[in-house]
Order: structure tokens, then C-alpha cells, then sequence
């Protein structure tokens, strides 16, 4: 219902938007971007060919490779090993403030001549609490009881979650000043949207491979059936 709701909400503005917003005829500017989709992609296919720019979309590209399974995969294993969905969901409210707060705070520290030195500082803590996201995986069984979890582990979890997004928002604060920096101000939003496109890519694909290979990785034993691995889905339900 709530998809449906807000579906249904910005199908209406956007095609109120396209009927009754009109462009200002007397304002045109002195030097459009481009002319039409064709000279867009030329545009951008020079903007990648520059030596510089190829570099760095390689390196934002493979950057996030570290903490895609703690990332994507985290929050599955945990409900996986007991812990209530609706819990989880819960423990994500006293993030939406800090979620506010974060972005004004790091871009302090982003606005000056090398934004990247934030993404660079930020990276090893993050892959540190990737370890510690596995611990909170490891530690759940052993802390699990009749009545559920004890409150200090959901505290944990909160204090691993407020962490961990300290150091996201630190590397994608630092990443959008960057671009935002480096972009040609005459092609500013085919340049800018072209790294940032290339930014997010480079988040969502090392996610989707450490989902895919979640399960050919797991480790499954058989109580009570000696000789069989229950490595294949199959072998596993029986």
C-alpha cells in the first residue's frame, strides 16, 4: 500500500509537471550542453576516454568491493540466525537523524582542495567493521534465548549500525565533493552525472555478486544424515 500510494504520487506530479510546466522563452542560456541524446553520448564517451577519468571510474569502480558483504549481507544473516525482521527495522529510526546530521558535519571536512583525503581516512575503519559485522553474526546464537535477544546486544548492533554509517556517509559525502570539484563547469551536469553514475555502479554490482555467492559459500551441515554435505539446495530440504 505504501508503494502503491507514493507510486501512484509521483506518477501524477511528474505528468502534471510535464503538461502545465512551461520553459521560460526569455531567458536562454548562452551556451546549451548539448543538443539532443546523440551529442549527450558523444560527449560522454570523450569524457571517458580522458586517461584521468578512466583511472578514477576504475577506482570507484572497485573501491567498494571490501565491504560489499557486509553490506548487502548483514542484515539477512542476522534475521537468518533469529533476530526479529520488524527488530531490525526498528533499530533503523535512530539512524534517520544522524543520517541529517552526518552530510552537514563531514562537509566541513570535504570543502577544501582534496575531498578525497575523507574517503581515504574512512576506508580502513569501514573495513574493520565489516569484522565486526561478522561478529555480530557469530556472537547471536550464543547470546540467543527463549524470550528473544538481550537489549545489550540490540545496542550493539546500534552502536556497530551508527558506525558503520559514519564511515558511508564520510566516503559518499567525500566522493560527491569530489565530483562535484573536478566536473567541467561548461558540461557540468553531463559530467557530473556521469561520475556519479559510475559512483553508485560501483556500489550496486560488488552488492549483487556477494548476495549471488552467499549461498554457494555457506557452509551447511546435516544433524543426524552422516554422509550427506548439504551443499545443494536440494540435499539440503531433504
Amino acid at each position: 500500500d505504501f508503494l502503491f500510494f507514493w507510486g501512484a504520487v509521483f506518477l501524477i506530479t511528474t505528468t502534471l509537471v510535464a503538461f502545465l510546466k512551461k520553459e521560460n522563452q526569455e531567458l536562454i542560456p548562452a551556451k546549451e550542453e548539448t543538443k539532443g541524446i546523440t551529442d549527450t553520448y558523444k560527449l560522454l564517451f570523450s569524457i571517458i576516454k580522458m586517461p584521468a577519468v578512466l583511472t578514477f571510474c576504475i577506482l570507484i569502480l572497485t573501491s567498494k568491493v571490501g565491504f560489499s558483504a557486509a553490506d548487502a549481507v548483514t542484515g539477512l544473516k542476522l534475521v537468518e540466525e533469529g533476530v526479529p525482521k520488524e527488530h531490525l527495522a526498528l533499530l533503523a529510526v535512530p539512524m534517520v537523524p544522524l543520517q541529517i546530521i552526518l552530510p552537514l558535519v563531514i562537509s566541513k571536512y570535504t570543502a577544501g582542495p582534496q575531498p578525497l583525503n575523507t574517503f581515504y581516512k574512512a576506508m580502513p575503519y569501514r573495513l574493520l567493521l565489516g569484522l565486526e559485522f561478522a561478529f555480530l553474526v557469530w556472537w547471536a546464537p550464543k547470546v540467543k534465548h527463549e524470550g528473544g535477544f538481550p537489549v545489550y546486544y540490540y545496542a550493539v548492533v546500534v552502536l556497530s549500525y551508527a558506525l558503520h554509517q559514519i564511515t558511508l556517509y564520510s566516503m559518499y559525502v567525500a566522493i560527491m565533493a569530489f565530483n562535484a570539484k573536478v566536473s567541467d563547469p561548461l558540461i557540468g551536469g553531463t559530467y557530473m552525472t556521469l561520475l556519479n553514475t559510475v559512483s553508485n555502479l560501483g556500489g550496486n554490482w560488488p552488492s549483487t555478486v556477494a548476495l549471488w555467492l552467499v549461498d554457494p559459500l555457506t557452509v551447511k551441515e546435516c544433524a543426524g544424515a552422516q554422509g550427506h554435505t548439504c551443499a545443494t539446495a536440494a540435499t539440503a530440504e531433504v
